[in-house]
């Protein structure tokens, strides 16, 4: 800043002056605009104080001491509490009484600093401008702090965006191995945050659950293609290489500090988990986390609704029937609640399962 425009600054700061004693007042006001200070405020009425504070949000506050109704010392205290926290907003001790007590009084309500009464003195201005200048250079600095704030809100907004779309990226590679159109992943991470809404979580937990959800298959990249890829009914040893997916999933998402690989770490792992205790890992009820109990819902539905190298697509009617069959089994009965309702509530939750009704 330069001398010029910090010196237009300081002359023009707001000042808000306290006095019951109306000649005091006049001379302190006057002393100060004929310094050059052209935005200076007074209050006679120390009950007034903490309006005329807020509505004209001083630069600096000169109080006296001693003053009926309510004295210097109950006003600081009083603006200390309107004052924001790590704010600088300078508060000078206008008074005659310069005793020890009065002064060790004013400095612990939150008083900076004192100025003799009366207001006249060539070292009275350079206290003021002393306290102005720390004001403005806390001012400055807040700025600052905001402004980078700011930045690392957005880089770190970017830098998530990058990791979701690299995510997003990732589980439409795997998708393509056995789902020729790679929107098996996109479904069910749609539908389950249509099951989550259902359900009443937050929309933060719906976006994590939506960007999440298409990486429950990741682990199927370890598989062979005579497995992943076979037309007919799997061997006894081929579903046990199958289901190993899940573990491969859960390894290859492990140990990140990111809430969304965290996520999607624990549905791949648990999302073939079923109700009564009889999936993948052997998880029963609420043994198997909330997110990935979702998951096995949406996952199901979609690979229902849509053909494979083994199946031919049933049609929605047909696979809600067999979900709502298989309730207190495979799934947990409010699971498919929620999301039977989401599909009577809204028609686009059936668009997004991209099948013919």
């Amino acid at each position: 800043m330069s001398t010029l425009i910090e010196q237009e600054r300081i002359k023009s700061a707001r000042i808000l002056i306290v006095d019951d004693q109306e000649n005091d007042l006049v001379l302190a006001r006057r002393f100060l605009e004929r310094s050059g200070y052209r935005n200076c405020k007074s209050v006679a009425d120390p009950r007034c104080v903490l309006s005329s504070y807020l509505d004209f949000k001083p630069d600096l506050i000169l109080t006296d001491i001693h003053m009926p109704h309510f004295d210097g010392i109950a006003i600081i205290e009083q603006l200390g509490g309107y004052i924001p926290k790590g704010t600088y907003v300078p508060i000078l001790a206008l008074t005659g009484d310069i005793t020890d007590e009065t002064k060790r009084r004013a400095l612990s309500a939150g008083a900076k600093d004192f100025l003799s009464k009366p207001l006249n003195s060539t070292e009275g201005l350079l206290r003021i401008r002393n306290v102005l200048e720390t004001r403005f250079l806390h001012l400055e600095l807040e700025a600052q702090n905001r402004m980078l704030t700011a930045k690392v809100r957005e880089r770190t907004r970017d830098l998530e965006e990058s990791q979701a779309e690299i995510l997003k990226r990732l589980a439409l590679a795997t998708e393509y191995r056995d789902d020729q159109t790679g929107r098996h992943a996109h479904r069910v991470g749609h539908v389950s945050a249509v099951i989550a809404r259902g359900l009443g979580l937050s929309e933060e937990q719906l976006e994590l659950i939506r960007k999440a959800a298409p990486l429950h298959d990741v682990g199927k990249v370890g598989l062979p293609d005579r497995i992943l890829l076979k037309p007919g009914k799997l061997t006894v040893e081929e579903r046990k290489r199958m289901q190993t997916h899940t573990a491969i999933g859960s390894r290859i998402l492990g140990g990140s500090s990111s809430p969304l690989l965290r996520l999607a770490e624990e549905i791949a792992l648990y999302h073939h988990e079923r109700w009564d205790g009889s999936g993948y890992a052997g998880l029963s009820g609420e043994e198997t986390p909330l997110v990935a109990r979702i998951v096995g819902v949406a996952d199901t539905l979609d690979a229902l609704t849509h053909a494979r190298y083994y199946k031919p697509a049933w049609p929605l009617e047909k696979a809600v029937a067999e979900m709502t069959r298989l309730k207190g089994v495979q799934f947990e009965p409010c699971l498919i609640d929620a999301l039977l309702e989401q599909i009577e509530m809204d028609r686009e939750v059936v668009e997004q399962l991209e099948i013919e009704i």
